[in-house]
């Protein structure tokens, strides 16, 4: 039971009790719950403001996951967009070229894929940057895959109405060459085998011994079989049709005659060392529309995109030719 309250009174000289109303009493309860409550509230701020709670700590963990995965991903874009690069410069400068195609306009390729209202609901993100930037660069790739799609169905089309063009195209190498140990000297500048200066040297030399068969790059007709000491040697020149012509020089002897219809991997001559030539090889060019072009571009039925960029290291190596 609670202790009685007294007071004094000076006039009486008696001390009388305290009577407590029942409004008093429901004041005070009222202000012992007040400050309780703000009490707990002070502590429930002050703890939520040091220490996280299990939902935000597993919101922040989710957080940083997330970021995570979207910088693996933006590195998988990376790749996908220097795979793209390749495959575009491959379809204007080769495919289009062997088509007599021209090369899609640029703007085409880079077209946009539509307004920043598509970006909305990203922007109302707390942090949208990394994620606005990665839906941004997917947009991107994915409509230049389109388009380069597009493309490839336009490059099939023309193939089926030039199956014989196709047939014709010098597109495999000149002689067996596995591993690509036969590669020599390329296209360039290189330094001359018996004048000892540097002089551009228009084809590719493949080393191979005396007698090695060599092969019709690509369906023709014999043009010119030349049987000499000087220059190229013995020497065969196909007709190609459609403006393309090869060049086979320096060869031991010939398997073919002059007017002879040949198929691609028909045995046409022989590895020898004729001519200007300071050891046994094959001296192979492309010649296209009366200008020679390098063959290393031509060999697209042979090399896998790996074999391709190892052949242009090897021909690129070599700082003199052997013709």
């Amino acid at each position: 039971m609670a202790k009685a309250k007294y007071k004094f009174n000076p006039e009486s000289l008696i001390y009388s009790r305290i009577e407590t109303t029942f409004r008093q009493k429901i004041l005070k309860v009222i202000g012992y719950s007040l400050v309780f409550i703000a009490i707990s509230v002070i502590g429930v701020v002050v703890y939520s403001l040091l220490f996280d709670s299990p939902e935000v700590k597993g919101l922040k963990r989710q957080n940083s996951e997330l970021m995570v995965n979207l910088e693996l991903f933006n590195k998988q874009l990376d790749k996908i967009s220097m795979t793209l690069q390749d495959m575009q410069q491959r379809d204007d400068n080769l495919y289009r070229t062997i088509f007599e195609a021209e090369p899609l306009n640029a703007s085409i390729r880079e077209a946009g894929t539509g307004g920043t209202d598509r970006y909305d609901e990203l922007q109302k993100m707390a942090d949208p940057t990394l994620v606005l930037q990665t839906a941004k660069r997917l947009d991107k790739i994915t409509r230049k895959i389109v388009i380069q799609s597009k493309s490839y169905d336009e490059l099939i089309k023309m193939a089926m109405n030039k199956e014989k063009m196709l047939a014709s195209v010098p597109a495999i190498q000149p002689i067996a060459n596995k591993d690509l140990k036969r590669t020599a000297s390329g296209w360039g500048f290189r330094i001359h085998p018996i004048y000892k200066i540097r002089k551009f040297h228009y084809g590719i030399d493949f080393t191979a011994p005396t007698g090695t068969e060599v092969y019709a790059t690509g369906d023709g007709t014999i043009e010119k079989i030349e049987s000499s000491q000087r220059g190229y040697g013995n020497c065969v020149i196909i007709d190609h049709g459609y403006g393309m012509k090869t060049l086979y020089a320096h060869l031991n002897g010939f398997a073919a005659k002059q007017g002879q219809k040949v198929k691609r991997g028909d045995v046409i001559a022989f590895v020898g060392n004729t001519g200007m030539s300071t050891s046994p090889h094959l001296h192979y060019e492309v010649i296209r529309n009366g200008n020679k072009v390098n063959p290393i571009n031509y060999f697209f039925n042979d090399l896998t995109a790996e074999e391709f960029d190892r052949m242009i290291e090897i021909s690129m190596s070599m700082g003199q030719t052997f013709d």
